[in-house]
């Protein structure tokens, strides 16, 4: 992945429209899922998709190929959740009733030939309380956990993503799945 990504990038550079369409297609579903968590919004997810990619676009000479190409998408993708983010928190309420079909993610739509229906409900379930969970996460741990637990990020990636000492990271992380340890504890 990290020499296609290389290769892309560096034919992006040279302005070659194909390879950028491809690292468009490589991370734009990443991407998506990344936001969608943050925000729990689908239209605000693909808004930040695309400005993602455009920001991406206009400031591709400024990349640093010392640094992984998914690191500073991935910190692109995140700032710009994390201004929505604070441009709404007035307004934002934990308590907010959520759309039923916005709890509904591409991960919970994979068939799978064990599964029964009892199971399956008992999973989505499962992977609600853990989302709402999440989300009532302060947003400098929800972020975080995000792109430790959901996009399978390492600590040094998350803190290149964040622009922030790994320690830091591994406090972020160890007091989130506390705080969902005991909001959790309880319900399953």
């Amino acid at each position: 992945m990290e020499n296609l990504e290389g290769r892309l990038t560096k034919l992006a550079l040279k302005g070659d429209q194909r390879a950028f369409a491809e690292l468009v297609e490589l991370y734009k579903d990443k991407i998506y899922h990344l936001a969608y968590r943050m925000l729990n919004n689908r239209h605000e997810a693909e808004d930040v998709v695309q400005e993602t990619f455009l920001r991406v676009y206009r400031n591709l000479d400024r990349y640093d190929d010392k640094q992984k190409f998914s690191t500073w998408i991935y910190r692109i993708g995140t700032n710009l959740c994390i201004d929505r983010l604070r441009k709404r928190r007035p307004t934002y309420s934990l308590d907010a009733e959520m759309n039923d079909q916005e709890g509904i993610d591409g991960y919970s739509m994979i068939p799978s030939d064990n599964v029964t229906p009892e199971t399956e409900l008992l999973l989505s379930e499962t992977q609600r309380l853990i989302y709402e969970a999440i989300d009532s996460l302060p947003v400098k741990y929800r972020s975080v956990m995000i792109l430790r637990y959901l996009q399978d990020l390492s600590l040094q990636e998350i803190g290149d993503v964040l622009d922030m000492p790994v320690t830091t990271i591994k406090t972020r992380v160890h007091r989130g799945r506390e705080f969902l340890r005991k909001k959790l504890g309880p319900k399953l």
